[in-house]
């Protein structure tokens, strides 16, 4: 039998967990997860107690983040896959690389223009390869909607009209997290709507050109909530008997993971992952609009809110031989320990409501079936594990694989988006970092 391929990974938040999970159990004859490494020994210890309780396993090496060096010399893995917080990704992208590791990372690739361009040195140098986990890429209706595009239903692409709604569950976790502060996520423009910046660029197959933006945070934040009339005094939800009531309290003891995770590790790292999102500091945006021009003359119109009362999005793209719309309303149960939202059960699928509509230039329009799969984010985790550590991958038409130019010329929309906030002006990508 051939060499079962090594991994290590970096990070033991709740997002690990999907790639722990996969490589003790579907993928564990083709490919080994050999260390842990996290700020946190209380984070790598849930894990091991989770491999051995649920799955009978040995629990793995576990390393702090300052022995990192010290973990690829004793495991030699031959992978890196990174799950860290967004501001650190570059820490580990590169230090791996130096260390003769490809690797792997969860999106965003990075967070700003001197991370990106000390991954691109750290690639040119070592000639290391980085693929960056676009999940939404695999989501079988995202992918119908890229076969549709790519068979020419509305001919050259010319206009994209995309509106992204987070709902008061899902978006307000950005606002309890290490992600409301935009030194650590780059705000949602980067952390979150990489993922739809991503699909754009892969849907009409251009990069970006041109970008500008308008942003403010006008729901979440202790301003805004005393300007409508509400005061909330306490710093986080866990055991505040305050918070009882309050609709946007998360409570860590609600959950094993929740807990394990993060409540039992706050003595060792000082990080809160239930502060108030009514509180301070908050210095990322929560409705935000993108108009970019791509290289390929198709034009953006993007918006993003993160309290909406449902959960979901609008897409459409007009060409010069019709138009085509999708629009999805996801189902929310409840928030992972990193707060992705959990699709809902098998018997009522993904989707409250989807629909695929194409609209000829001249004809008739109609619907197109919106398939749906097993799985997080609407069937696509269990697609992309496949495509990433599957020895033999299905052959994949629709070219879903992300590599580090993709992941760049999805986040320096976002960073080019909050170079405009601030600047108040046009901005040019190739001002900023050159794709080639």
């Amino acid at each position: 039998m051939a060499l079962r391929k090594r991994y290590a990974l970096v990070g033991a938040g709740g997002r690990a967990g999907l790639y722990i999970e996969a490589l003790a159990t579907t993928y564990v004859d083709v490919a080994e997860l050999v260390a842990l490494c996290d700020l946190s020994q209380t984070r790598m210890n849930w894990y091991n107690r989770q491999l051995s309780e649920q799955l009978g396993l040995a629990p793995l090496p576990t390393y702090l983040a300052h022995d990192f060096d010290r973990m690829i010399a004793e495991t030699k893995p031959d992978t890196v896959i990174v799950t860290t917080m967004d501001c650190t990704h570059h820490e580990y992208i590169t230090r791996a690389m130096a260390l003769g590791c490809d690797a792997i990372t969860e999106k965003p690739m990075t967070t700003d223009l001197e991370k990106l361009r000390a991954i691109f040195a750290a690639i040119d140098a070592t000639g290391r390869s980085l693929r960056v986990t676009f999940n939404y890429r695999y989501a079988p209706a995202y992918t119908r909607f890229r076969e549709l595009l790519m068979t020419g239903v509305v001919g050259q692409p010319k206009l994209v009209d995309f509106s992204w709604l987070l709902d008061t569950s899902h978006g307000a976790d950005y606002f309890r997290r290490w992600h409301r502060e935009k030194e650590n996520s780059g705000g949602l423009l980067v952390h979150k709507a990489t993922h739809h910046f991503d699909l754009v660029n892969w849907w009409i197959d251009s990069y970006p050109q041109s970008v500008f933006a308008l942003g403010s945070l006008s729901f979440y934040g202790k301003a805004n909530a005393e300007a409508r009339g509400e005061h909330y005094d306490y710093i986080r939800y866990t055991g505040e008997p305050a918070a009882a009531n309050d609709p946007f309290a998360l409570q860590l003891t609600s959950q094993a993971a929740l807990k394990g995770l993060y409540l039992d590790a706050e003595a060792e790292t000082g990080y809160l992952r239930d502060r108030n999102v009514f509180g301070e500091p908050i210095t990322i945006e929560d409705t935000m609009t993108v108009t970019a021009r791509y290289r390929n003359g198709a034009l953006l119109s993007y918006c993003l809110i993160a309290y909406a009362p449902w959960e979901g999005l609008r897409i459409a793209v007009t060409g010069d031989k019709g138009r085509i719309e999708m629009d999805i309303e996801e189902s929310i149960t409840h928030l992972l320990g990193e707060g992705e939202a959990k699709d809902a059960a098998a018997s009522k699928g993904p989707f409250k409501h989807a629909r695929i509509r194409v609209h000829p230039m001249f004809g008739q329009p109609y619907d197109v079936d919106v398939p749906t799969g097993a799985g997080g984010h609407g069937g696509a985790d269990p697609v992309m594990l496949e495509q990433i550590f599957a020895p033999n991958p299905p052959p994949d038409p629709f070219h879903r694989a992300a590599s580090h130019i993709d992941g760049a010329a999805s986040v320096l929309v976002g960073i080019a988006a909050n170079e405009s906030m601030r600047s108040r002006r046009l901005v040019e990508i190739d001002e900023l970092f050159k794709l080639g």
